[in-house]
């Protein structure tokens, strides 16, 4: 759940605030819509420790949804830390289904940077410093980024990473 906290905000760290709305083409979500589809895979998770049915809010601001992302997310987590029994699912199919799902849609929210003109610079990810007790958005900068990427949009200098 840390990963995805991570590479959820390393996706949308320093984009410009264009961003959530960039529609890369016709019935292709918006990096807006994929948050609120991500909270509400993970809402959706969320009730097979707790029960009920879950609906992820319509925030018009794109801050706010993000938020509210994390906040569902970091739920999840603390349900997964203190050992909460899964209702009628086993742990194989929570990885499976809405937690390979959701991670999905953080690659997607790197490729629609990329495709907007604003690519996220990449690193090595066995060197993150992904904290298993920090889910929220405030995710640290990268520790070992690439220092040579082609992809660089020309607006940021080769010493900018």
């Amino acid at each position: 759940m840390a990963a995805l906290a991570y590479r959820t905000q390393k996706a949308l760290r320093d984009a410009p605030a264009s961003f959530a709305d960039f529609r890369a083409g016709s019935k292709i979500r918006t990096p807006h819509e994929l948050i609120r589809h991500m909270d509400g895979v993970l809402g959706y998770a969320r009730t097979f420790f707790i029960g009920g049915s879950n609906r992820a809010p319509d925030f018009s601001k794109f801050s706010d949804a993000v938020a509210h992302f994390h906040e569902t997310l970091a739920d999840v987590a603390r349900h997964l830390e203190v050992g909460t029994e899964f209702r009628e699912i086993t742990a194989e199919v929570m990885l499976q289904g809405p937690f390979s799902d959701a991670m999905t849609h953080a690659g997607q929210l790197a490729i629609l940077r990329r495709l907007s003109g604003s690519a996220v610079p990449p690193e090595n990810f066995i060197f993150a410093a992904i904290s298993t007790s920090n889910f929220g958005p405030n995710q640290p900068l990268p520790v070992s980024p690439d220092a040579d990427w082609p992809e660089r949009p020309e607006s940021q200098s080769k010493n900018n990473n």
